[in-house]
């Protein structure tokens, strides 16, 4: 059975327990590597400068979003990595939280109109 490693727990901290809960569920059957949970303004000010996000009000800074990867870490492999974003969200639909996937910015279960993909995000939708 798949579990996380020191880096990905490490990583979870300060991750609001609604979403850390959705990843203990999901570790147990599919193997993932958390890349980034909480992060500070700072972080948060290179990444919309460098262009890898779009927003200065991103989840990530209070703890509701986080950054995943299929385990081994392959960023071309887009195909696990809808696999994986399908798997969080059953999990989670499982639970009762609710999230939004960086491959469907809008909940329309519409993946071809979403601009700026980022498979790997998953925050909690309010």
């Amino acid at each position: 059975m798949p579990r996380f490693g020191k880096k990905s727990l490490k990583r979870l901290k300060g991750v609001d327990t609604l979403l850390v809960n959705v990843l203990n569920q999901a570790i147990k059957h599919f193997d993932f590597t958390v890349i980034e949970g909480k992060r500070s303004l700072e972080t948060q000010k290179k990444y919309v400068a460098k262009g890898v996000s779009k927003t200065l009000e991103s989840k990530h800074l209070d703890g509701k979003a986080v950054d995943l990867s299929p385990y081994p870490l392959d960023y071309d492999d887009e195909e696990r990595f809808v696999y994986l974003g399908g798997f969080i969200l059953g999990v989670a639909s499982q639970l009762g939280v609710k999230l939004r996937w960086g491959l469907d910015w809008n909940n329309d279960t519409y993946t071809r109109d979403t601009k700026f993909r980022d498979l790997g995000h998953f925050e909690i939708r309010e």
